[in-house]
């Protein structure tokens, strides 16, 4: 017989939860001064690192985990394989555009892009998930729109930086919903769809600073943390899912682009002109009226079931 669950057990849950889900969030933060240390390196070869030792690390986690059953699933099943397939060229595509634009100085554009991901994502439910946007949901939306088009009419251009990685993200997201694969061994067979290319690109077109066999152990430590940089906030991410409702985790979302944003504007001093700040203005005022109208929908369901639990 099963032992219930006391009310301390569910608050050191929760607790090691919200703390898992700062730590994650707090590593996407902090990737760029990651990145930044390699920006001698052209990004597409980072971008291979990246790839090549996350696949050696999820491997040992998939194996150490006792995975194995959830990927032999997965990689039976055509369709599965198929999205998955679409998600990791899209995840690729994302990895690779963020770590240009941090190491060519658009840490503005890359953190705007992870703000406005939010709303992309709801955008994206309506259209094809059928999710229908609350008043305040649709006004976010509207106001993130006025946003970027501030810029757009300041300067002419699309923040297309900042576009490409939210909808990439962003359809990556909605992909992922449509396959009943777990973050890790979902990853895992992402990463090793990407791998043949990344080898064949070590192989033929890295270069010398590639040659691990020359390299000094601190350079080669350097680039086997790619891979820790893109596992660690993941496993970080996914326990801290496992012990906080999903509703709960969102509100811990903008922790990364928010250091993001300082980053770039206190330590690698990107210019903030008065129409990006518009822009972030609006977008955080959308986001601010999403966080309100998520917290007072999540307190409305939780009464109702509080209710049903009673009758």
């Amino acid at each position: 017989m099963t032992q219930p669950i006391s009310s301390s057990d569910t608050e050191k849950r929760t607790r090691a939860g919200v703390i898992f889900a700062i730590a994650a969030y707090s590593m996407w933060g902090l990737a760029p001064m990651y990145f930044k240390l390699l920006q001698a390196m052209p990004a597409a070869e980072i971008l291979m690192h990246r790839i090549v030792w996350s696949a050696v690390i999820l491997a040992g986690l998939i194996v150490g985990l006792n995975q194995k059953g959830k990927v032999v699933k997965a990689l039976r099943s055509r369709k599965v394989m198929s999205i998955l397939l679409i998600a990791g060229v899209l995840l690729g595509a994302n990895w690779l555009l963020f770590i240009w634009a941090i190491n060519s100085n658009h840490i503005l554009d890359a953190s705007l892009g992870y703000y406005i991901n939010p709303l992309i994502n709801m955008l994206l439910g309506r259209l094809f998930l059928g999710e229908k946007l609350r008043p305040l949901q649709q006004v976010a939306v509207v106001l993130a729109i006025l946003g970027v088009s501030v810029l757009v009419l300041s300067y002419g251009q699309l923040p297309w930086i900042a576009l490409v990685l939210a909808g990439t993200f962003g359809i990556y997201g909605l992909l992922r919903k449509q396959v009943a694969v777990d973050s890790l061994p979902g990853l895992f067979i992402e990463t090793m769809m990407m791998l043949p290319f990344a080898l064949i690109f070590w192989m033929w077109f890295a270069s010398p600073q590639s040659d691990m066999t020359a390299n000094s152990i601190e350079y080669n430590s350097l680039l086997f943390a790619a891979g820790i940089v893109t596992t660690a906030p993941l496993l970080c991410f996914t326990a801290a899912a496992r012990r906080i409702m999903y509703s709960t985790l969102g509100f811990f979302q903008y922790i990364g682009p928010t250091m993001m944003f300082v980053l770039a504007v206190f330590l690698y001093g990107e210019p903030l002109e008065e129409a990006r700040l518009i822009t972030f203005a609006f977008v955080w005022t959308g986001l601010l009226l999403f966080s309100m109208d998520s917290l007072r929908f999540y307190h409305r369901q939780k009464k109702l079931r509080l209710k049903g639990a009673d009758s």
